[in-house]
């Protein structure tokens, strides 16, 4: 398993050291891009998906986390995840459960953190290693009460996504016009 990326084994650091879901879709969609034929498209976008289902349910958005839910749930369940350390089954499993707690609207289920099953103990370890270097404790709760993690898709800096944006609208209404 040495051709783990570190920005996988970062994912999952953060998915399970630090709870910021917000930073797990960033890592891998930032090496989904970086590497489009490396055949694990499907595994990632899965990945990203659900770190963005659990991100938008724990904010309260039940609806928008069972939509995520379901999509990663399909690129998931036909993936082969365990050269990546990950049991398929359990996993669809608790994407399973999670799916049916958040169709219960009546019986809105307090968030719960979701832990990964990873069987590589290389992979553990590699995870336990970036843990004690950054000095985190792996399988801390998320802190809902921390509106920086909670909302942190609101206090990012979007000024250069506006900027380019804004140059893309520019040029498409030159191309229009010329």
């Amino acid at each position: 398993m040495n051709n783990i990326p570190d920005s996988y084994v970062s994912f999952l650091v953060e998915f399970h050291a630090t709870r910021d879901l917000f930073e797990c879709h960033e890592l891998l969609e930032e090496y989904w891009k970086e590497h489009p034929n490396d055949g694990m498209s499907d595994i990632w976008v899965g990945l990203i998906q659900l770190a963005v289902s659990l991100y938008h349910e724990r904010r309260g958005n039940r609806k928008g986390a069972a939509m995520m839910l379901e999509q990663s749930r399909k690129r998931l369940s036909v993936s082969r995840l365990l050269p990546l350390g990950l049991d398929r089954e359990r996993l669809i499993g608790l994407i399973d459960k999670r799916l049916v707690a958040l169709a219960e609207r009546e019986n809105a289920h307090p968030y719960e953190d979701m832990n990964l099953p990873i069987v590589s103990e290389e992979i553990a370890r590699r995870c336990e290693e970036q843990c004690a270097k950054r000095g985190l404790a792996w399988g801390e709760l998320s802190p809902l009460t921390n509106d920086a993690l909670i909302h942190r898709h609101k206090l990012r800096d979007r000024s250069e996504v506006i900027q380019a944006r804004q140059a893309s609208l520019q040029a498409k209404q030159k191309e229009r016009s010329g």
